[in-house]
């Protein structure tokens, strides 16, 4: 039986050695890793092994570990402390052990140094004060794995999308909290505001690309105010998705038929001989119209009058949608 603890940090070509004695049956392979295996472990080492996922401790079992330390350590905690000191270990029990060491070792002292503890009391617990905890437990971020990177960040962009400003927030805190890169987060936004608002609110782009600007510009902390002032936005924004929709339908097109002639009036005219091959010709300037547009093909005739954008009633999209019921109308 061979263990191989953190067994992510085996490479590609070290994980492949291992391979040959689990199908032999020489070994019966036992790894452990922190990151998501289905990133770190070979496929082929991975597709002959049973997974198991071992998650985070509940804040009950925790509390219980924590009271059994405190015993341990002759020490106490006020209702307070021990809940702090739960929270602090992020569903990790050697976390959570780690930092009430070193919480009872700064109370043990201050209790030395006490002149009113006489030696009787040397014998009664020690008490854990909030503030011991919360000293002992500085520094110390969420943990992030690979995977939870991915987890989070997809908590955040289906929060804003789902219209919840306070879920966003929170998705933003947790991930700046454990040391996210926030042009990653403004990247993210970015994409959110085509994607899910798109023309129903034109503006959150602008907001977005506004807030990566100012993380650009100012950097942490002061730009996660940017950052969150693009998530209250994004997220109290009418929705649309009809933009993504129709992009994948226009690439659709193009993909199922390829190289459609672009049509004569419409090609470039500007350079010498042009025009005297037909490019241009016919084209109808909108501006020399009253109305600004003019009815005319503007695609290849086999995709002509296929439509992909259908704008919703949501936000400034209904505005769009009563603009183009009118040109159609006038056609």
């Amino acid at each position: 039986m061979l263990f191989v603890d953190e067994v992510h940090r085996f490479n590609k070509a070290q994980q492949d050695v291992l391979l040959p004695s689990v199908e032999d049956g020489l070994v019966v392979l036992i790894g452990a890793t922190t990151e998501n295996p289905f990133f770190e472990v070979n496929a082929p080492l991975l597709s002959r092994a049973t997974l198991w996922r071992l998650n985070s401790l509940e804040e009950e079992d925790l509390r219980v570990l924590a009271e059994r330390g405190l015993v341990t350590e002759n020490a106490k905690a006020d209702p307070g402390a021990l809940t702090a000191l739960v929270a602090a270990a992020s569903g990790d029990a050697r976390l959570l052990l780690t930092v009430l060491e070193v919480a009872v070792a700064m109370a043990a002292a201050r209790s030395a140094q006490d002149p009113t503890r006489g030696a009787e009391a040397d014998r009664d617990p020690f008490p854990v004060t909030l503030d011991d905890v919360v000293q002992s437990a500085q520094g110390r971020r969420f943990r992030q794995g690979r995977d939870a990177h991915f987890d989070q960040v997809s908590a955040l962009i289906k929060s804003v999308r789902g219209s919840d400003p306070d879920a966003g927030l929170y998705w933003l805190a947790r991930m700046l909290e454990a040391g996210e890169d926030p042009m990653y987060i403004a990247r993210r936004l970015i994409i959110l505001a085509s994607e899910d608002v798109g023309m129903a609110d034109s503006q959150g782009l602008v907001v977005a690309v506004s807030a990566a600007r100012a993380v650009e510009t100012v950097g942490l902390p002061e730009a996660a105010l940017a950052l969150g002032h693009a998530i209250v936005y994004l997220a109290c924004a009418p929705k649309s998705n009809r933009v993504t929709v129709a992009l994948s339908r226009a690439q659709e097109e193009v993909r199922n038929r390829p190289g459609l002639e672009v049509p004569i009036h419409l090609r470039d005219s500007h350079y010498g001989g042009a025009s005297g091959i037909g490019h241009g010709v016919g084209y109808r300037y909108p501006h020399d119209d009253p109305r600004g547009w003019v009815e005319q093909q503007y695609r290849p005739p086999e995709v002509e009058g296929h439509e992909y954008f259908t704008p919703t009633d949501h936000g400034q999209e209904r505005e769009i949608g009563v603009r183009q019921h009118g040109r159609r109308g006038a056609r």
